[in-house]
């Protein structure tokens, strides 16, 4: 996925480690590196001309992303004009060390590094919230690189980000929606963060954008991995999910979609017994899932079956909410 977004976005991805020649590290690149990261104490016209070339320099040169695995002062360094309150004074500078922040954070070293730095994930939070549409964006696609360590998505779960990666969500910026949903993605791996972005309003958020036709693969993937959650479960039942996972194994011509919205019915069925009329209903006079059962993925036939074995067990229960 991270190889993915890099392709997507423009960005080099850096070599194994183990394949780098660290003798190609010179003092001359060491100096330069030093010499622009002190241009960030000065005036704001030095900061702002210093932030444009890391930008570049950690974009198209791989080997600048390692330079900063070397101490964490020279992140720090890199950080210190991104006080609270200056995204939106700064805009230009803001996006630019940002962005700095998301060229470095794909190099594998820099992404513990940068979790165990106190002051990164908050920063990253505050550039979620305010600055550009292309600072928030990044944001997101810095803490999605982050969050491919197990020992992150803990970290960043706790932090609150995913608060404001719902809201980013929501707003419906399409250069920003795919970066948050990557991000909100990545931290549902881990089970703790499941709860917290159900809490944070995520099920209702999704199911808008799913209706509206955007994002829908990366959405319902989302979903799938909320539905191991009980209150996920009880809140797509309420806001009516049922009639639209099955229309849309209906309609979808996308065997991903298929699958995960027969997974996400499936764990539905077996958890709120309310659900069984109306799906049998619809199965009686459509045969959803007995085609999907038929004609889908492996899985999709799996959990297809799963549900009509469910529902013919229990032919005489009428259950409503």
């Amino acid at each position: 996925m991270i190889s993915h977004w890099c392709k997507e976005n423009g960005v080099d991805l850096p070599k194994p480690v183990r394949d780098i020649d660290e003798e190609v590290i010179t003092d001359a690149d060491r100096s330069h590196l030093n010499s622009l990261l002190n241009k960030l104490s000065m005036s704001i016209s030095d900061q702002k001309e210093a932030a444009k070339e890391l930008r570049l320099l950690t974009k198209r040169m791989p080997l600048f992303r390692i330079l900063f695995r070397e101490s964490s002062d020279l992140i720090l360094k890199l950080l210190s004009p991104l006080t609270p309150g200056t995204a939106s004074i700064h805009p230009d500078l803001h996006e630019d060390l940002i962005t700095t922040v998301l060229n470095l954070s794909i190099h594998d070293d820099n992404k513990k590094m940068f979790a165990e730095i106190p002051l990164v994930i908050p920063l990253l939070i505050e550039s979620l919230k305010c600055g550009t549409i292309q600072s928030r964006s990044n944001a997101a696609a810095a803490i999605f690189t982050l969050s491919a360590l197990d020992s992150n998505k803990s970290n960043i779960g706790k932090s609150g980000a995913i608060k404001h990666l719902v809201a980013l969500l929501e707003e419906g910026h399409t250069l920003a929606m795919k970066d948050a949903a990557s991000a909100i993605f990545n931290l549902c791996l881990v089970h703790e963060n499941k709860g917290r972005t159900v809490q944070e309003g995520a099920v209702l958020v999704i199911l808008k954008k799913i209706m509206d036709g955007i994002l829908v693969d990366e959405l319902l993937a989302i979903l799938a991995l909320l539905s191991s959650h009980p209150k996920a479960v009880e809140e797509m039942s309420d806001l009516g999910a049922v009639p639209l996972l099955l229309d849309m194994i209906r309609k979808s011509t996308s065997e991903r979609s298929k699958e995960n919205c027969v997974a996400i019915l499936h764990t539905i069925c077996f958890n709120d017994r309310t659900k069984w009329k109306e799906i049998r209903e619809e199965e009686k006079a459509k045969g959803t899932l007995a085609e999907l059962a038929q004609c889908g993925t492996s899985r999709a036939k799996r959990k297809a079956n799963g549900i009509l074995e469910r529902l013919n067990r229990s032919p005489t229960l009428t259950h409503t909410a």
